[in-house]
């Protein structure tokens, strides 16, 4: 977020004044029984593959299912309530290496602490994207960017007292000026950037944040069909009250500026959610809203935790774009999860703005262990259709530097099967078969008129591409401080760039050595 757009969001804070309620938030998942602050496991942290392998076969509790990410101390937990008597040596093993990088040093201090972290890598791939499946076309939205050899390195900062974290992560990436969703500078020798950067005051029942955090709604290690880790840098406010079992999130952003006609126009987005955990099942009620418009601030009735947007849109007769959704999940020997979108449902199909496609999107999978804690089964169908996202009002789309704020793509469904492998301490092997079908049609694509309804997809607009994805993803954690990685994969795609007849096979691959570093100490 630019310095002006960070400012211009502050604006809202006055407005908040008399009750914390009236700030939204998002807790991330924190289990908020917890005593004392904890700063969040990134999405990105080499640890994360294991933990969701590890939560998929059983071996771990899912500290709080359906958010990500994940608090420090709540994972910390989790991994040490295991029985390591009752795994295989290759899980007890990772399962303490895991500890050990998350956990206090030896003497680590309990009580208020600074921790820093860092590390060093070079990686070398063929494209330049971070999500392989994105990288198919050579143009377009799907456009794989160039290969390069690169390095990075970062430094994490983080401060804990009582009540309160403080953490900055600083980032150097070689990549970031060849991958063709950074929105940053790409004219330099080195890009960089503030991976999270954030102040969060936690208690017993409610947190206050603010700053950048990757988030996302909904199953684990999927990406969310509204918040999700897709865009870069997506500073924001959030709050959240209420006990692991019964809890109220929010979260209250600004997207970036675009331009119109009517000049310089200033986009905000708001989401709030309902998380209900009595048990097996969690099941979350929420919603989000797109706001829009020349010299438009924050109303506060939108930014309001315990309004309903959707309703305020139709009292105040205001220009919004809505969503309503659903998540859930079923925890057993095999874990039942999903999400569903609304986006915009005609009922009435007596006049022309009637006749409007339907507008939603969908996830469905299940995942279970496979013949013993270290192997785990993970499969999932996911639908979005095409003009899910966008709105009359071409502006109020959940889009952020161009990237979704939940998917990137829309217009497409896909089906994943992946199997995860333990077959010796901190190797984690992950075979992938995939099938994604990709219409035309694409959020940053203008509305169509009303005239054209009738000739509009719901869903697969124009030429359908498909692509069979066969892939082969690792990790291996040497120790604490190395590690590799890597991904081989082969596409076979149908009707490239959506033209038909024309077929393409696509090897893609990517592997990357990183070295960490971590050290604690007391706070005087």
């Amino acid at each position: 977020m630019h310095l002006r757009h960070a400012l211009r969001v502050a604006t809202f804070v006055p407005a908040l004044t008399g009750g914390a309620l009236l700030i939204p938030a998002l807790t991330g998942g924190a289990t908020l029984a917890a005593q004392g602050a904890s700063p969040y496991v990134p999405l990105g942290h080499w640890t994360m593959p294991y933990v969701e392998h590890l939560i998929a076969a059983g071996v771990i509790v899912d500290p709080t299912p359906l958010t990500r990410p994940l608090r420090r101390t709540d994972l910390l937990r989790a991994l040490q309530a295991v029985d390591t008597l009752q795994v295989s040596l290759a899980t007890a093993t990772t399962l303490h290496r895991l500890e050990g990088a998350l956990a206090s040093g030896p003497g680590g201090p309990g009580g208020p602490h600074v921790r820093v972290e860092g590390g060093v890598g070079a990686a070398a791939a063929n494209y330049a994207r971070r999500d392989a499946l994105a990288a198919i076309d050579s143009t377009g939205p799907r456009r794989s960017g160039p290969g390069h050899g690169t390095v990075s390195a970062d430094l994490d900062l983080g401060l804990v007292t009582s009540h309160v974290v403080a953490v900055t992560h600083l980032q150097v990436d070689t990549r970031l000026k060849y991958d063709p969703d950074w929105f940053g500078k790409k004219d330099r020798a080195i890009a960089g950037r503030t991976a999270e950067g954030y102040l969060s005051a936690q208690w017993k029942v409610g947190e206050m944040f603010f700053g950048r955090l990757d988030r996302n709604w909904g199953p684990g290690g999927i990406q969310g069909l509204l918040l999700s880790a897709n865009p870069y840098g997506l500073d924001h406010f959030a709050l959240s009250i209420g006990t692991p079992k019964v809890q109220l999130q929010a979260i209250a952003t600004q997207l970036d500026d675009r331009r119109d006609t009517s000049g310089v126009v200033h986009r905000f987005m708001v989401q709030h959610r309902l998380l209900l955990a009595p048990g097996r099942w969690s099941i979350a009620l929420w919603e989000g809203s797109v706001l829009s418009g020349p010299g438009r601030s924050f109303e506060p009735w939108y930014l309001n935790v315990l309004n309903a947007g959707i309703l305020e849109q139709w009292n105040n007769g205001g220009n919004v774009n809505s969503f309503v959704g659903l998540d859930f999940e079923r925890r057993g020997e095999v874990t039942l999860f999903g999400q569903l979108m609304l986006d915009d449902i005609q009922v009435d199909r007596a006049g022309a703005t009637d006749k409007k496609p339907l507008s939603y999107a969908f996830t469905a999978g299940a995942q279970g262990a496979l013949g013993g804690a270290a192997a785990a089964w993970h499969v999932w169908y996911t639908r979005v259709t095409n003009l899910t996202y966008r709105n009359e009002d071409s502006l109020q789309v959940p889009l952020y530097h161009f990237l979704g704020t939940g998917r990137n793509f829309a217009d497409y469904d896909q089906v994943t099967v992946t199997v995860g492998l333990l077959p010796r301490a901190g190797l984690l092997l992950t075979p992938e078969l995939t099938f994604v079908r990709q219409g035309e049609g694409d959020p940053r694509q203008p509305h169509p008129p009303v005239a054209a309804y009738p000739t509009t997809a719901t869903i697969f607009e124009g030429v359908v591409e498909r692509t069979l994805r066969a892939a082969l993803s690792g990790t291996l954690a040497v120790s604490e401080r190395w590690s590799v990685g890597f991904d081989a994969g082969v596409h076979r795609i149908t009707n490239f760039q959506h033209v038909n007849g024309d077929t393409r096979t696509r090897l893609l691959g990517s592997v990357k050595l990183s070295y960490r570093f971590r050290g604690e100490g007391a706070l005087p």
